[in-house]
């Protein structure tokens, strides 16, 4: 949930990047995290298993521009992809105003695909949201890679509800910043609706 603070003229939401294990949403927030320029980042934490895969969360403070006279920060969170950790992707998950799902667009990997997003729909349902009800943006990762699903064949086999979605490489970050605009726009825009003020231009890739 968005914490509003009208003393200090800031709003702080939080986007979850979900997805199955080994589908990028690491590699989408360590990208991000180094084209950010320094004076609008925090300090990134990462805890992993030797294997590199995310175990709890990375964790990063992100300001992304103004709305309405707020200024906002985003923290953007990672799940771990494994089922085994599901009761931390659950608590990571909790109080998200948004998410992106990270599918990993390589053939073998469809079932891990939609397994990890019949998940989401569940954790959400834990907490009482309803899918719908969400910001909810979808990354097709991985498009650098051979043996991979066409993006049509992707948004029959996952994006049921037409949801934005962008095609990606987070390892090149191709399609990074794209993704975090539409899912920061969605957010903010949910935002506005709720504070009645209009949305404001939220960001711009860093040059």
């Amino acid at each position: 949930m968005s914490l509003v603070n009208y003393a200090t003229r800031e709003i702080t939401c939080k986007i979850v990047y979900y997805g199955p294990g080994r589908s990028g949403k690491t590699t989408n927030l360590q990208y991000i995290h180094s084209r950010v320029p320094w004076d609008r980042k925090g300090e990134m934490v990462s805890l992993a298993t030797e294997a590199d895969r995310t175990l709890f969360f990375d964790f990063l403070p992100l300001e992304l521009g103004q709305i309405s006279g707020f200024r906002t920060r985003f923290q953007l969170y990672t799940v771990p992809g494994q089922v085994y950790y599901n009761a931390t992707r659950r608590l990571v998950l909790q109080g998200a105003d948004g998410v992106v799902f990270v599918a990993d667009s390589q053939r073998p990997q469809l079932d891990g695909n939609i397994e990890s997003l019949r998940n989401l729909h569940e954790n959400l349902l834990e907490h009482g949201i309803d899918i719908r009800d969400i910001p909810v943006v979808i990354q097709y990762n991985k498009r650098d890679l051979p043996n991979v699903f066409s993006v049509e064949q992707l948004e029959e086999e996952l994006n049921f509800r037409n949801v934005p979605s962008h095609p990606a490489s987070a390892l090149l970050g191709e399609g990074v910043f794209d993704t975090l605009r539409s899912a920061s726009e969605g957010v903010l825009k949910k935002l506005a609706r709720k504070l009645e003020v209009p949305a404001a231009d939220t960001m711009g890739e860093p040059g």
